[in-house]
């Protein structure tokens, strides 16, 4: 009976697929933490939207990104390939950095394109600006981009305003480079960036792009990697002040918002029961900003480091009358999100090694996950010191941990202490049992944990040994020349990049 109904309902998929092709909406959040939406249990957050989307969707408890910070894990998203093989790290990229997601990496949006999608991007990008905007996301498969090309504090921000009506945002950011930009396709439109107005443009942006794709029976892929909930927060008229959170809970709600007039114009164009709408995030909190750094739940650490708390995220899918409301322990990932479009639009995969998995058995029949393993990259991978850590079932094996200046302040040690340390035997953990990962299981008069232990070793060096490291692009190093600059010839730069 019940492969009948799962038969049953992939034909029916199928059907509406093949009548109209299903349109794709993918949102990522920036810097949030598996504890931040109120449907993950944030006691304060105001994300009404994200909570209905959980309410009558399929809310993941095992969902995690590549990488604990912002450059890879968004390569990785769009190309459904660990960063290691696309060369995107160390670290991340900067307004003057000479490399970019290689343009031979085919990103979601390139993939759809021959089957005929409208694709956009709006916010932030951070996968290289480079020499007149080769990297952009017009160079990657978007009909259409609006956004700042990379994240928003890497610019100074010390007297621009977050909230109104004129609350400067907290801390300097970086100095001594460009403002922030906003990029419309190839083109600066403003510099710096007015925060106060800026959700609203996005907003419009993409519910316009929603608008025109139906209007001209356009199938469309609409990526909205966001800002919120990176420092420093910002807000503007609509929902500062909001939120019982403070900065942190109106940026969220913000998003949030736009999030509401996304899934509000699908539904007045009669297109939401033809839509898959996705929602992730790049990686976990910030969490040396303190209560303006977001929270990782139970989980332990955050951004920076390969604990759970800087890899794990909340993830929803919705998709009314396809996707059936619930929740999912099934483990799952960003680079599977890429191979379940293409199962769905028809679409030829990329030809060449892929990490992701087609999730629609999971998706529409909550059934078991084609991922059995997770592997966790540290910022600054290398072939030399491999995999920190490996994730196979209900088990998590450290054979290194570090820890990150971004999850500083926390009580925890071992989120902060930036000293490597290796173990053998490696740290092994039941996340079922102990989601924070602070009790490692005994070796000792174990025979079943020796067993786990000697087939995590054996999934990892499969997975290493067809692991070909590629060039990396962000240690081609930066050149202050490429920074975006609305008035090329002006002169003092950086400070006269200013329109």
């Amino acid at each position: 009976m019940a492969y009948l109904l799962f038969t049953g309902l992939v034909l029916h998929v199928l059907s509406i697929c093949s009548a109209s092709p299903p349109n794709f909406v993918l949102l990522f959040a920036d810097d949030l933490g598996f504890g931040d939406l109120g449907c993950y249990g944030h006691p304060s957050s105001l994300t009404p939207n994200l909570d209905r989307l959980a309410a009558g969707g399929l809310r993941f408890t095992d969902f995690y990104c590549t990488s604990p910070v912002c450059s890879p894990s968004r390569a990785s998203l769009l190309t459904g390939r660990y960063q290691t093989r696309s060369g995107i790290f160390p670290g991340v990229f900067y307004p003057g950095s000479i490399g970019g997601l290689p343009l031979n990496e085919t990103t979601i949006a390139e993939m759809l394109k021959p089957l005929g999608y409208a694709t956009a991007a709006v916010g932030k990008w951070h996968l290289g600006y480079g020499a007149n905007g080769t990297f952009l996301p017009t160079q990657q498969g978007f009909d259409q981009y609006l956004g700042i090309p990379y994240s928003h504090d890497q610019g100074p921000c010390c007297n621009l305003t977050c909230f109104p009506p004129d609350v400067k945002c907290f801390g300097s950011c970086d100095v001594g480079v460009v403002t922030v930009p906003l990029v419309h396709n190839d083109k600066i439109k403003q510099q710096p960036v007015n925060f106060l107005d800026l959700e609203k443009a996005y907003s419009d942006f993409a519910t316009n792009f929603i608008i025109t794709s139906v209007k001209e029976n356009q199938p469309f892929f609409l990526y909205y990697p966001s800002h919120h909930t990176h420092y420093p927060q910002y807000a503007g008229t609509r929902a500062a002040g909001h939120s019982l959170r403070g900065p942190f809970g109106d940026a969220l709600f913000e998003f949030d918002s736009t999030i509401g007039n996304l899934i509000t114009t699908l539904e007045k164009m009669g297109v939401i029961n033809n839509t898959l709408v996705f929602f992730t995030a790049d990686n976990g909190p910030e969490l040396m900003r303190m209560s303006r750094g977001g929270n990782s739940g139970p989980l332990r650490c955050g951004k920076g480091t390969t604990y759970d708390g800087g890899m794990r995220e909340p993830a929803i899918a919705f998709w009314p009358g396809v996707i059936k409301p619930g929740v999912t322990h099934e483990m799952a990932s960003t680079l599977d999100i890429l191979p379940t479009i293409a199962s769905l639009a028809g679409a030829k995969l990329p030809p060449v090694i892929l990490d992701g998995f087609d999730m629609t058995g999971l998706l529409f029949h909550k059934g078991k996950s084609k991922r059995e393993a997770m592997m966790f990259y540290p910022i600054d991978p290398n072939e030399k010191y491999g995999l920190f850590a490996v994730r196979l079932g209900k088990y998590k094996a450290h054979f290194y941990t570090r820890g990150a200046t971004h999850s500083a302040t926390t009580p925890d040690r071992d989120c902060s202490e930036l000293a490597l340390n290796a173990h053998d035997p490696p740290l092994i953990f039941d996340l079922e049992a102990d989601p924070s990962e602070h009790h490692p299981l005994p070796l000792k008069d174990r025979p079943d944990i020796q067993a786990v232990l000697v087939q995590i070793k054996k999934v990892k060096a499969q997975f290493e040994a067809t692991m070909v490291f590629g060039e990396s692009q962000i240690s081609k190093g930066e050149n202050p020349d490429l920074e975006p600059c609305c008035s090329p010839e002006c002169s003092p730069k950086p400070t006269c990049c200013h329109c």
